[in-house]
């Protein structure tokens, strides 16, 4: 049977960390960013004993040459090895988000942005490995400037590793995305938005969104940083928890989206996706208010199917299309 260019690649990415493993005890993650490096360079950037060294510069002479990949091929073979370093991992917010819903964000972001001769501003606040945002990337009939943050030192280097093997123009930091300001007048934000309470309750009540009492939640704050950062008219895809809206907070959060945004969209995955239901999602798709536009009389909420179900898929697809059509083109 005949390799694909990503499986040859996830090979080459994993048998390399497998090898910085060996001799650095590095945790496999941290591993695989020195191997996408090195294999960017051609060569090990660790110093190894002379035996190793030689071994492992070997072994990258074997693999693939990035320049005769696709973008695509390359984003795969890193998350199917990220995929394989997260499952080793123990920390709950390593976590990515599923091939097929990546490709469905960059769907959805292809309709909100007209002018494909603009370079776009797009953003992911909690970038992660960069799977979710390079996915949107590659689908993309337009130039962007991507930025990218996470608190996670191992997920930043990942990301800034995975940019530069796509060859992808992305300014990442390593920050904490509450806590630090980011570039202003941003177009669209995609991010898989971190669930949980933010433990800085000196920051936090700098925000609307702080909680009453105790710990405020993270997601709710990053909403509203995120808002702060969007140009007026910018749009904001978030994968968001379906019980999003069901806590003591929530009132708090509908108050606050009806005054600074616009709601266009909440589509929930399909439940099969997700090993339980307390782990089902959904987009959330809202705007930031702002001159010129045309509020839609009601938000399109629609629950998708299968993402096996092809041709009930398309039809969907084709639906939401024109609703973003039908709404967009009214302005202006």
């Amino acid at each position: 049977m005949i390799e694909t260019n990503t499986e040859k690649l996830y090979s080459a990415l994993d048998l390399a960390a497998e090898k910085i493993q060996e001799v650095t005890d590095l945790p496999y993650l941290e591993a695989l960013a020195e191997a996408g490096e090195s294999i960017i360079r051609g060569e090990s950037t660790l110093t190894l004993p002379e035996e190793k060294q030689g071994e492992l510069n070997e072994h990258l002479k074997s693999a693939p040459v990035l320049d005769d990949l696709k973008a695509e091929e390359i984003r795969k073979a890193f998350q199917l090895a990220v995929l394989k370093g997260m499952k080793e991992a123990t920390q709950p917010h390593h976590a990515m988000t599923p091939d097929a819903v990546s490709l469905f964000a960059g769907h959805l972001v292809e309709q909100v942005l007209k002018d494909k001769e603009k370079t776009h501003v797009i953003m992911d606040p909690a970038v992660g490995s960069g799977n979710l945002l390079t996915a949107v990337m590659n689908q993309a009939q337009r130039d962007f400037h991507a930025v990218g943050g996470d608190a996670d030192e191992t997920l930043i280097k990942l990301a800034y590793v995975n940019a530069n093997m796509q060859k992808k123009d992305v300014d990442l930091f390593h920050q904490d995305s509450i806590a630090t300001p980011y570039v202003k007048n941003v177009d669209v934000v995609v991010t898989d938005l971190p669930v949980g309470f933010y433990p800085d309750d000196k920051k936090a009540a700098e925000f609307e969104l702080k909680s009453k009492k105790g710990h405020s939640f993270v997601h709710h704050l990053m909403i509203e940083q995120i808002l702060k950062h969007v140009k007026p008219g910018g749009f904001c895809f978030f994968l968001i928890p379906n019980f999003l809206f069901e806590s003591e907070e929530a009132e708090a959060l509908h108050k606050y989206l009806k005054k600074e945004a616009i709601i266009y969209s909440l589509l929930q995955l399909p439940k099969s996706m997700f090993k339980n239901e307390q782990q089902a999602k959904s987009f959330f798709v809202i705007r930031k208010q702002g001159e010129g536009i045309v509020i839609p009389r009601q938000a399109l909420l629609a629950e998708l199917p299968s993402f096996t179900n092809k041709s009930a898929l398309a039809d969907m697809v084709k639906n939401i299309n024109n609703w973003f059509s039908d709404h967009l083109n009214q302005e202006h």
